[in-house]
């Protein structure tokens, strides 16, 4: 074995290998390293370009202007909780509809599967969409926000694929024991699907993170419901359309924050990459060792 492992086309791929690998580590680090040296970097010299992964003249006041803000705590504490709800309603209610289109006895598995599988290529539009949260009641509110992600097409056709790879003997002794349906669904089967309800919890939570057209479209016109992604979109346009309107570098130069802070759009809108990444960030990885085998098995199609 250990021959076996010195052999030269053994140290040949694994040196190729290694240096892919940590190319491609390089290129999907560099992005994320510059944004963090430019958001605390200095505005004005910031706009020179040049600024690799280290800051050429340390400042906080990008993030300085972007703390400053007095809604953006509470547009927090709101992002944080649809969130949450948004991951957990879905994973709910997704799963279980998994697990009934994933029974044989179902007679109308098929066509309930195929109306969600055309849900993912046709679609109503934006006005018929808002005309129906409006006929809803749910403008201004926060049910607009997680009532409409109940269900995901793609993650139900996803699980229920997981599902059907688990043997059906199980369920079956369940059964003869005298479990009910719901019963085989949470004690049996989602402890099964735990790495691709993991991951799939981890694509529901990055994408309504980062989502700010729901409040736009749904919720400006209640503050209290803002979100932090709404919130800094908003700083983000302001700080561009005070740069634009001073015009070219001096324009740059003369955003100001609400404490009178000075900075540019370019550094503004690096610390907000920044702030609004950071959250999201931190949950990869207690997520990550699931990607594999969530992904690989559930991904398999029949």
């Amino acid at each position: 074995m250990k021959n076996k492992k010195w052999k030269p086309g053994n140290i040949i791929f694994t040196i190729i290998n290694t240096g892919i690998l940590i190319f491609l580590c390089i290129i999907m680090i560099y992005p994320l390293l510059n944004t963090l040296a430019i958001s605390l970097n200095d505005g004005a010299d910031a706009v020179k370009g040049g600024i690799t992964i280290w800051p050429r003249i340390f400042s906080l006041k990008n993030y300085d202007i972007v703390f400053h803000m007095y809604t953006i705590y509470d547009a927090f504490f709101i992002s944080v909780t649809k969130t949450i709800v948004i991951v957990i309603t879905n994973i709910f209610f997704t799963s279980m509809l998994a697990y009934a289109l994933s029974r044989n006895e179902f007679t109308l598995r098929k066509p309930i599967t195929l109306i969600f599988v055309l849900t993912m290529y046709f679609n109503a539009g934006l006005i018929p969409n808002y005309l129906l949260i409006k006929d809803l009641n749910m403008l201004n509110t926060f049910m607009v926000y997680w009532i409409p992600n109940i269900i995901s097409a793609f993650n139900l056709i996803v699980i229920r694929t997981y599902i059907k790879t688990i043997p059906e003997s199980l369920p079956e002794s369940a059964k003869i024991d005298g479990a009910g349906h719901f019963r085989i669904w949470w004690r049996i089967i989602m402890p099964l699907c735990k790495p691709t309800l993991a991951v799939i919890a981890l694509f529901v939570a990055v994408g309504s993170w980062n989502s700010w057209m729901d409040t736009l479209l749904y919720n400006s016109g209640n503050q209290k419901l803002s979100t932090l992604q709404y919130e800094l979109q908003k700083l983000l346009a302001s700080a561009m359309n005070a740069g634009t309107n001073q015009g070219g570098m001096a324009g740059a130069q003369a955003v100001a924050g609400q404490g009178g802070t000075v900075t540019t759009p370019l550094a503004l809108r690096a610390a907000i990459t920044i702030v609004a990444s950071v959250p999201i960030l931190c949950v990869y990885p207690f997520l990550q060792r699931y990607f594999v085998s969530g992904l690989t098995v559930g991904g398999v199609k029949e």
